[in-house]
């Protein structure tokens, strides 16, 4: 499975301040104990990057490649303008996050991927938001190979993502994802690639049951098919899910113990691995 390391992030606080003070320091040594911890490919998140966005992504997208020269990147952010810079110094092929299927997200990033030639993650959400279930979150998929389809993109450089919601708000989601990870291998020949942003399943969760969720996912979704995830590759938890071998899944009581929550066969609450 492909491990995308999820730190080089504006949202950090150390990491953040350093994109904005321009300090390489903080970057450059995250990208390397991401690559040390396992990584296949690092994500390189901006956010919305409204102010300096060009600049801010071309400056990291440089640090972050002197740190580690064989590793990819993915190109994180909601300015065109910013992921085009980002892209145009990209020195291996990179992947951009993300489209959906939204029309005017399509026909903002696919010109870019088609451009770059570059990968894509797309998001299974509409213009109405985030897709209820598995068969929604077809349509969505469909949507959006159609839209490669139009711009001549080759399927093979898309990775479907069902999109998780927080497991303490949405319980069931877990399951609904993990069954539209199964059924998005059926929807070409060969079979379409998926992706997971991990910590989305646990948005607003308490810290000491994080990794445990974390991992219990990577459990369900990679026999379901999943071929990547956005991840901590720090977590020796989640790490040792990641890479197990096939059909032997490194997991643990706490790990157990998660996975009935994500099934829903047991009710979530912030104390459920007490």
């Amino acid at each position: 499975m492909l491990v995308i390391g999820e730190k080089v992030n504006v949202m950090s606080k150390k990491v953040g301040a350093a994109m904005k003070e321009r300090d390489a320091g903080p970057v450059r040594d995250m990208a390397i104990r991401q690559v040390e911890g396992g990584a296949d490919v690092l994500d390189v998140n901006l956010g919305p990057a409204t102010k300096n966005g060009p600049e801010t992504m071309e400056w990291v997208v440089g640090v972050v490649q002197e740190a580690v020269p064989d590793t990819r990147l993915c190109l994180d952010t909601m300015n065109p303008e910013a992921m085009e810079a980002g892209l145009k110094v990209c020195k291996l092929q990179p992947i951009i996050n993300s489209t959906s299927a939204e029309r005017a997200r399509l026909e903002t990033f696919l010109p870019l991927a088609k451009t770059y030639e570059t990968e894509i993650i797309g998001l299974c959400m509409t213009e109405k938001g985030v897709s209820r279930d598995a068969s929604e979150r077809i349509e969505s998929a469909s949507v959006i190979m159609m839209a490669l389809m139009e711009y001549d993109i080759p399927l093979d450089r898309l990775y479907l993502d069902p999109l998780l919601l927080p497991v303490s708000v949405a319980q069931q989601q877990a399951m609904e994802a993990a069954e539209a990870v199964a059924m998005f291998k059926h929807l070409n020949d060969p079979p379409l690639k998926s992706v997971v942003g991990l910590s989305n399943i646990y948005n607003g969760c308490p810290e000491h049951v994080k990794s445990p969720l974390a991992a219990a996912l990577l459990a369900l979704l990679i026999p379901a098919g999943l071929d990547a995830a956005i991840m901590d590759p720090n977590d020796d938890l989640q790490m040792g899910v990641a890479r197990s071998a096939p059909g032997q899944l490194a997991t643990n009581d706490v790990i157990e113990k998660s996975m009935t929550v994500l099934r829903n066969e047991t009710l979530y609450c912030d104390s459920y691995l007490d």
